[in-house]
């Protein structure tokens, strides 16, 4: 326990430090997002590679050797890295309270956040125990593959798991399917995720062909006028017609082949490893892709101009301002909001 608590006043440490730091930049909110994955998320990474080194999960399920014990333990080590996570997020919570003015409290975000941390600990606990099952690498292979599937597949059920959603009433739902059908959106069921003291206004659909979930937030539907949130939703169509996420799981599950590979000795790590980073390059490349065909699937149902004015509201309710970047970043699996919307405005224009 002292190596958690050693690494928690180090977390809380770096994010009144990140914190601190992003309230002075420009496009604060941006910024927080990059302190988020680019420090938060990998010092939490690094508590998880040092419990894993020390055998901290061992240590607290008291041994052993079967699978059982190998489940527990991991779940236990990737639960610690969580929590360490969350104590550096802690101190973030009021900067994102004062840079977008909302009324989220400390206690509110982090019985949100720990709720994720907990199902992601879950889930990551069932994928990586079998590797110290003695499986072989093809069956493991298979296991991770099938689990990451699975997991596509129930996140209609695994999202209301870890957030607090409940279903439309009837002029609600009389709305978003007028709305839906506007959008070309063929969903079918809706439920609406409690977002209305964090302020995010999204929309997204999880599910597989036959039962695809819609997901809003309340302050989707509180903020935004019909016109914007039809075109929000036209987005989220052309994201199910472009198979955006499928895209992305796919080259996860590509990527994952060379990694394998390694643990069946059939070539170099480091070659093998480049290539799996390869592999999953181009699948976020293709990812950016299947958005712009996003964009041009939604720029012909309700218009460019309307989608560009409605991303540009999206920006607007979440106190962002439009990055824009001459070379995409390669690590993502959408191009930059401000070169969205600068591409649809030329469409308009011609």
């Amino acid at each position: 326990m002292f190596v958690v608590s050693v690494l928690a006043v180090v977390g809380i440490a770096l994010g009144a430090l990140g914190s601190a730091v992003v309230q002075r930049l420009s496009n604060p909110v941006a910024r927080y997002r990059q302190l988020y994955l680019g420090v938060l998320l990998p010092f939490a990474l690094l508590s998880y590679v040092v419990f894993r080194l020390l055998g901290f999960g061992y240590v607290v399920v008291g041994g052993g050797a079967g699978t059982v014990e190998a489940l527990l333990a991991t779940f236990t080590e990737l639960l610690a890295a969580g929590v360490v996570g969350l104590t550096a997020y802690a101190p973030t919570v009021r900067g994102v309270r004062s840079v977008r003015d909302i009324d989220l409290s400390t206690g509110r975000a982090l019985v949100r956040m720990g709720r994720y941390v907990l199902g992601l600990s879950v889930f990551a606990a069932l994928i990586t125990a079998p590797l110290e099952t003695g499986l072989s690498p093809v069956v493991l292979l298979a296991a991770v593959a099938a689990l990451i599937v699975a997991a596509q597949a129930a996140a209609p059920w695994i999202i209301p798991v870890v957030r607090s959603v409940r279903t439309p009433d009837e002029s609600t739902e009389a709305t978003l399917t007028r709305l839906r059908e506007r959008a070309g959106l063929t969903v079918r069921d809706v439920r609406i995720l409690d977002t209305d003291r964090e302020g995010t206004a999204n929309a997204t659909v999880r599910g597989v062909p036959g039962y695809r979930r819609l997901f809003v937030t309340s302050t989707f539907l509180n903020t935004l006028d019909d016109e914007t949130a039809t075109a929000l939703l036209a987005v989220q169509a052309g994201r199910q017609d472009a198979r955006v996420l499928a895209r992305v799981v796919a080259g996860l599950l590509l990527a994952l082949v060379p990694l394998f590979m390694t643990l069946a000795d059939r070539g170099p790590l480091w070659p093998l490893f480049g290539a799996s980073l390869g592999v999953f390059i181009v699948s976020l490349w293709t990812a950016r892709r299947g958005v712009r065909a996003a964009d041009d699937y939604a720029a012909e149902r309700v218009g460019p101009d309307a989608v560009a004015d409605a991303l540009e509201r999206y920006a607007d309710v979440h106190d962002m301002e439009p990055s824009r970047r001459r070379v995409s970043n390669p690590f993502s699996q959408s191009p930059p909001l401000g070169n969205r919307i600068d591409r649809l405005r030329e469409q308009a224009g011609k």
